[in-house]
């Protein structure tokens, strides 16, 4: 998580999806990958993959959205179907690109965009890369520290930098060393821009309609799981505090393609932390190299 400032290679472009903008940088030449994001507060597509784009683009046509909500995409959601509406849009965007077909990476929040847009539609998806994925079992046990750290973050007194430190360091990353001063504050000012701070695009469910969106957003509940055919790959860090790691042999038991590996002494950004481990074993997954 270093400056989300994007390399000189990288090409940037507006795509105009369903009356909204979505941002995306792009490199790379080969088979189309999109890297979608976590939803941590202040996230965005090429400060969460700064790691792995260059890696990647080696063999790879790597595509880096801003999701709906996050970076220099429209804000604001729809918070009574929030995967769905991600999918939907991030589908929108392999439209405009002239893609039938792509890879999904997706780190958390991205990764339920990405298997919501595989259930809805898994003939627009090649291969999956999940790595601690939301929306496994979140309606069957209470919600994990890290998880309601990332949720109150605009709650109570509203966004502070401590906040913000805290969940990062605390509950983001096994090595809290790992994460420089000026990458806290880099997230911090995207964090509290006003839009954002109007209309946050990871909230709580509330009101009348609560348990049918919790519902939604719980993929353990949807029985297509059980017979996605797309060739998935799960990696989990055991040390995760966001969402817990037992989802990962939750979705290996189900998903009828879904390879599993959990790394050691990793929380819940393996791309950061892991960052060779990763862009090695992913590169490898979406060829078919086995």
């Amino acid at each position: 998580m270093t400056s989300t400032t994007a390399p000189p290679e990288l090409r940037e472009t507006t795509y105009d999806v369903a009356g909204r903008k979505i941002f995306a940088a792009e490199t790379g030449d080969g088979p189309p990958v999109l890297l979608l994001h976590g939803g941590g507060p202040g996230a965005s597509g090429v400060s969460n993959y700064r790691r792995n784009i260059g890696e990647l683009a080696k063999e790879y046509r790597v595509i880096v959205p801003d999701l709906p909500g996050y970076g220099r995409s429209t804000k604001g959601i729809d918070s009574a179907d929030p995967f769905g509406f991600l999918s939907d849009h991030i589908r929108g965007l392999l439209d405009e690109l002239g893609l039938h077909k792509a890879h999904l990476v997706g780190n958390s929040y991205g990764g339920a965009c990405a298997l919501r847009l595989a259930l809805d539609t898994p003939d627009r998806v090649d291969r999956m890369v999940l790595m601690g994925p939301g929306g496994i079992g979140t309606t069957r046990a209470l919600p994990t520290p890290g998880l309601n750290s990332l949720l109150n973050y605009y709650t109570g007194q509203g966004p502070s930098r401590l906040k913000l430190e805290k969940f990062i360091r605390h509950y983001l990353v096994f090595n809290a060393a790992e994460i420089p001063d000026s990458a806290v504050d880099e997230r911090y000012r995207a964090s509290i821009d006003p839009e954002v701070v109007a209309s946050p695009p990871l909230q709580r469910p509330s009101g009348p309609n609560a348990l049918r969106t919790l519902w939604k957003m719980d993929f353990t509940r949807d029985a297509r799981l059980d017979r996605l055919p797309v060739p998935t790959l799960v990696l989990w860090g055991a040390n995760d505090k966001v969402n817990r790691p037992s989802g990962g042999r939750t979705l290996a038991a189900r998903m009828p393609n879904c390879d599993l590996y959990v790394a050691a002494n990793t929380g819940h950004w393996v791309q950061f932390e892991r960052a060779a481990l990763f862009n090695r074993i992913c590169a490898d997954f979406l060829a078919g190299r086995r």
